[in-house]
């Protein structure tokens, strides 16, 4: 049975595809910091297979800890999701409270990278580090100077990463827009329910976890749109 971590997995596409990977037979550690909500997700989750659900901040090194012992001897799976927006409304670089700054990239830039250090020693050849990306780390969007640089700065670390592990697939994934609390956060008071819904973006996560993409920055919608392709 294949072990995966799934961080920020209490609700959207972090739920969404730690269901996904549960019902395709893998054990799923999956982790949030509220424990009302990681509480619904353990229920729910756990009545499709293996699971274990351990609460705390990814920003936190006994946390990060605790999930890698969690999984065990082995991880063949890790799936950086856990993000954080930043200041809502969003403000321009020139107004952008540092402190903020500082713990967006605590949480989108260093927490991913400090978690594959961690797990690198358990992983086998071929093992996937998925690190889920957004089309804001690549356009200029205004306000969204923040969170897009935290982005960027984890595709380049991702692209690096890959590059200094050829053993394993190190994927950065755009799952696109959706209709998820970070995106209403995004908008505060606009109507996003023309969003689709994360579990949308599933089956392009799932094509880089079950397929055999070389490493690099895929979305995800492209990724189904292959696969339907090939079908």
């Amino acid at each position: 049975m294949p072990n995966a971590i799934v961080t920020g997995a209490s609700r959207g596409l972090g739920l969404a595809l730690a269901r996904a990977l549960l019902r395709d037979g893998h054990r799923v550690v999956i982790d949030g910091r509220g424990a009302a909500e990681l509480d619904a997700a353990a229920r729910e989750l756990s009545a499709l297979g293996e699971l274990v659900a351990v609460r705390g901040d990814i920003a936190h090194p006994e946390h990060r800890r605790a999930l890698v012992e969690a999984a065990g001897d082995r991880i063949d799976v890790v799936v950086n999701n856990a993000s954080v927006l930043g200041p809502s409304p969003q403000p321009g670089l020139a107004d952008y409270p540092l402190d903020a700054l500082e713990r967006v990239y605590r949480v989108n830039v260093l927490a991913p990278l400090a978690l594959a250090q961690l797990a690198l020693p358990r992983m086998p050849d071929g093992a996937r580090i998925v690190n889920v990306t957004s089309d804001a780390a690549v356009e200029p969007y205004p306000g969204w100077g923040g969170y897009g640089s935290s982005k960027a700065a984890l595709e380049q670390l991702t692209a690096i990463l890959a590059a200094e592990q050829p053993r394993l697939r190190v994927y950065a994934v755009d799952p696109g827009d959706m209709r998820t609390r970070l995106q209403q956060e995004a908008f505060p008071g606009e109507d996003i329910s023309d969003r689709p819904p994360p579990e949308d973006s599933v089956p392009g996560l799932l094509a880089l976890v079950a397929g055999e993409p070389p490493s690099g920055r895929y979305r995800a919608a492209e990724l189904v749109a292959g696969a339907g392709a090939r079908a």
